[in-house]
């Protein structure tokens, strides 16, 4: 019997992110797969309440894009937001602290400057991930 196989997904909204998403549909659709989108929301100290309900409520909107796509395409979606701390840090021991087999992530992440180099994040999880992580680009 084949065990289930759990695919980390994060998710910030971006392009990137959200073609990671697609490549793990394709990759894994006609498999015993779940795949989990994460998002990762950090606050700075100065931030209103109303400026962190945006944050929020713009994490959900993006795991409600994220399941609908998923759906559509018959793969099991479960989400995640966490809150705080350095995202790839965070990235990175919630894959393992739930063992994940595989985390498929976006090469960059939203930030127009970013666009020319390999994103922070994406950089973080490939050096410091125990399983095999996926660069989409």
């Amino acid at each position: 019997m084949q065990k289930q196989i759990k695919i980390l997904v994060p998710l910030d909204g971006s392009k990137n992110s959200l073609r990671a998403l697609d490549t793990a549909i394709l990759l894994f659709r006609n498999q015993d797969v779940v795949i989990t989108g994460l998002h990762v929301i950090r606050f700075p100290v100065m931030f209103s309440k109303e400026i962190r309900k945006q944050y929020i409520k713009n994490a959900q909107n993006i795991m409600k894009v994220a399941l609908k796509h998923t759906k559509q395409h018959g793969v099991r979606f479960v989400d995640k937001i966490q809150y705080d701390g350095y995202i790839g840090n965070t990235i990175v021991k919630f894959a393992h602290d739930y063992k994940f087999n595989l985390i498929i992530i976006g090469s960059r992440g939203p930030n127009p400057i970013a666009e020319m180099f390999l994103g922070s994040v994406a950089n973080y999880v490939i050096n410091k991930a125990k399983m095999p992580v996926l660069l989409v680009k």
